[in-house]
């Protein structure tokens, strides 16, 4: 009964992906034939409800016709539901169809295909697809790759979008996978930009994505015809450009904590450098629509520190209620209610930190009317965080009695208060007033402030000060500070100045040329500035109506970031690119192998380059060396992960820290080897790993056997027709067999060669076939 039962799902499985397979459109058989098939009018299935009652060059039933010739919906696929909406373009709107589609079986969703359609010419705007297919499983090496993946996108929009085709360029930068995949379940995105008198008009495009067996699996046309692009008859060159942004590039000291970091995490010191735009005529900063007009304070809340940071106790629950009441005003009406205790070891750091939580209900009589909260370091007594709130409680005052300036200054006292050790470090964030002026804003019930922490001039960027207060009483109605316990220099260490700052991103940056809109808006004949505009709407002074407003194109220069394998920063003090990450030194330019070039092994081994399982030393990976037992790992590892890093949180005791003797926390292979054991990849053993000795053929067939999961049934080597002529010769029989048997690795003249070491382009090519032996074992869950 059980095998038929199990013949049974499997048959079932399988008509469900014969059936349910996806649209013709999303298949394309050859490159140079179009992936897009007409279907008859024969192939509409009922409408659903009555005629929509909508004024529209397509009709519903015209849009559901051309949605299925378009991407060749199945007839098995349904109509389910359908909407009417509107885009605002920037000269004009234009109405558009959205159109669900749904494939079942015995009730049950299997597929679905969702298209949206221009309603007033027909034109395929949006199209995705999902196919429930449990049996599908994807192959390794991809039979897809990108390049074959851009012809395909070609070809499908070339179908579809016929009139946009000759007005888009390919974007190779876009989507791009900076590291080869080390998985079959890959989608390719690609992006097509508009092209505009031969400038990239970048927010305009048509991008499609491909999966690696060649399905078409999401189209989407973003394009406005209805743009007016101006004529410059006079732009900056690119060098011109570049000065131009040399000049307005504004480098911050900045301090960072890697979040992976081996070892301790600390502070480094970093310079930060955002892109930004120029106008391509004038020269000058592009501000965008949404650009932050908030200034930080040239000066701190103090000139020096206003006390000494608090010493280290146990505090009660009944000290931690006197420390909140001390600190902060509470409603007269405000009883206490609950508290709690908490301790707590911090991961990264290795710091332990308890805190109390204490809470008040604000009652009017027998009514719960509100509520309040503090949070209070046991360790220290500080206050961490406050609020209170009362429900239902809006002003009614036309105007609030305390103007901006006056709640100002009682949040600065509130914070010098509460931090009194950190006041010459703490700088407020300077906002527009003008978001806080009563002659425009209705019901000013608080105002919000909040403070940067600056450490020998750079900002830290883990630190935050928040605090608002009441615009009527001036009280403090919500306050929260985390200000962590680093430790600094007492003087600012010495760092490369900002010119050399800039020079190194603009390696990183580079210049392009493209269109950028801006929206104009025009009050009573005068131009207002887009954050006045928002404010006067805001406020109900004026209503859109009220105001006349355009789109225009701009031509500018922006800064783009090149594309890397990981995120980098720049250290501030040696000038070297570090991982974001880790913390280890980078560089922009991958290091190329120079003594691959034409080898057996070749794609392999550039495979473990890329992913920094080997390394580079002057251009040479020196493919016939023997590999060692760390780089192995960190080969198996990576490939078991898709080529990501473990993450690993350790305290700030290295000495407790490490599992091996030999493999502290500063080694390159410590992060693998640890992910390696939690894995049960390897075993402890003596407690020495010795990273640096030679692999030979028997170790790596263990290893690769434990990573896939077979080790338990090597052991049962009589299962196996096992012939090696040396068979003899070692004992892990049953592991030898399963590696063969899946031609991962291979016998030289009937002889496993156990004993043999293993070179590093042996074993590069071993984790390549690893990788293929994976994706074709995976199993899919059979289904109902």
């Amino acid at each position: 009964m059980v095998m038929n039962h199990r013949k049974k799902l499997v048959t079932l499985a399988a008509a469900v992906m014969l059936t349910s397979s996806m649209p013709a459109a999303a298949f394309a058989e050859s490159v140079d034939k179009p992936a897009v098939s007409a279907v008859s009018g024969d192939a509409a299935v009922p409408n659903v409800g009555s005629v929509a009652p909508v004024d529209v060059k397509v009709s519903k039933e015209k849009a559901e016709s051309l949605a299925r010739q378009l991407v060749s919906i199945p007839k098995d696929y349904t109509l389910q539901g359908a909407s009417l909406s509107t885009d605002t373009l920037a000269g004009g709107k234009r109405s558009v169809w959205g159109m669900d589609f749904v494939y079942k079986v015995n009730g049950k969703s299997k597929g679905s295909i969702y298209v949206r359609l221009n309603a007033d010419d027909g034109q395929l705007l949006d199209y995705s697809a999902y196919l429930d297919n449990p049996s599908a499983k994807p192959t390794y090496p991809l039979k897809v790759e990108r390049d074959k993946a851009q012809q395909i996108a070609y070809s499908f929009l070339s179908t579809v979008a016929a009139k946009y085709k000759d007005q888009v360029k390919y974007n190779p930068e876009y989507g791009a996978q900076t590291l080869p995949p080390l998985s079959g379940e890959v989608r390719h995105t690609l992006r097509f930009d508009r092209i505009v008198g031969d400038i990239p008009y970048v927010d305009n495009y048509i991008e499609l994505d491909v999966d690696s067996e060649g399905h078409v699996l999401r189209y989407s046309l973003q394009w406005d015809d209805t743009i007016k692009f101006p004529k410059v008859d006079v732009k900056l060159t690119a060098d011109e450009a570049k000065t131009k942004l040399i000049e307005q590039a504004k480098p911050e000291l900045r301090y960072i904590i890697p979040y992976n970091v081996q070892g301790p995490r600390n502070p480094v010191l970093s310079y930060d450098m955002g892109a930004f735009a120029i106008d391509a005529a004038t020269g000058k900063e592009v501000q965008s629509s949404y650009v932050n007009s908030d200034q930080v304070s040239e000066t701190p809340l103090s000139d020096k520190s206003l006390g000494d940071a608090p010493a280290a106790s146990n505090i009660t629950e009944d000290q931690a209620k006197k420390a909140v009441l001390a600190a902060f005003t509470l409603p007269a009406n405000a009883e206490f209610s609950s508290s709690s205790y908490s301790e707590n070891t911090d991961e990264s750091s290795g710091v332990a930190s308890a805190n109390w939580r204490l809470d008040w209900e604000l009652k009017n009589g027998k009514e719960s009317i509100g509520s309040a909260s503090a949070t209070v370091d046991s360790r220290t007594g500080v206050v961490s965080s406050f609020y209170f709130y009362e429900y239902n409680n809006k002003s009614t005052n036309a105007k609030p009695a305390l103007s901006y300036d006056q709640a100002e200054a009682k949040a600065i006292e509130a914070v010098k208060k509460q931090l009194p050790w950190v006041a010459d470090e703490l700088y407020i964030v300077k906002r527009d007033k003008s978001q806080y002026d009563p002659d425009k804003v209705q019901n000013i019930d608080s105002y919000y402030f909040n403070f940067v922490h600056k450490v020998n001039g750079a900002i830290t960027d883990y630190d935050n000060v928040n605090i608002t207060i009441d615009a009527n009483t001036g009280v403090v109605r919500s306050y929260d500070a985390s200000i962590n316990p680093y430790k600094y220099s007492e003087t600012a260490p010495k760092v490369i100045t900002p010119a050399q700052a800039i020079e190194k991103w603009m390696t990183y940056y580079r210049t392009e040329l493209t269109y950028y809109l801006t929206q104009n808006y025009v009050y009573q004949g005068q131009p207002i500035p887009v954050q006045k505009y928002n404010l006067m709407v805001a406020s109900g002074e004026i209503q859109p109506s009220d105001v006349e407003s355009n789109t225009a194109a701009q031509l500018i220069y922006r800064l783009v970031p090149r594309q890397l394998d990981e995120s980098i920063f720049l250290d501030a003090v040696s000038g070297d690119w570090r991982n974001r990450e880790t913390g280890d030194k980078t560089q922009l330019e991958k290091p190329k192998a120079t003594d691959i070039d034409g080898h057996w092994a070749q794609r392999q081994l550039e495979l473990m380059v890329a992913y920094k399982a080997l390394d580079v030393k002057d251009g040479k990976v020196r493919p016939n060396e023997i590999v060692t037992r760390g780089e192995l790992i960190k080969m198996l590892v990576l490939a078991m992960n898709s080529g990501r890093s473990p993450i690993m949180y350790e305290s700030a005791d290295s000495a407790t820290s490490a599992s091996f003797n030999d493999v502290g926390k500063q080694s390159q292979y410590y992060v693998y080897i640890e992910s390696a054991l939690q894995q049960n990849l390897i075993d402890i053993g003596d407690g020495s790993f010795k990273p640096d000795g030679k692999v030979d053929r028997e170790e790596m067939a263990e290893l690769i056997v434990r990573a896939l999961g077979y080790n338990s049934l090597a052991n049962y080597d009589e299962l196996f027709n096992i012939n090696f002529k040396d068979a003899a010769k070692f004992e892990n029989k049953g592991q030898a067999a399963i590696v063969v048997g899946l031609k991962i690795m291979t016998l030289s003249n009937g002889s496993f060669l156990p004993e043999k070491q293993v070179s590093r382009a042996e074993a590069s090519v071993a984790f390549f076939r690893f990788l293929q032996t994976r994706a074709e074992l995976q199993e899919a869950p059979l289904r109902n």
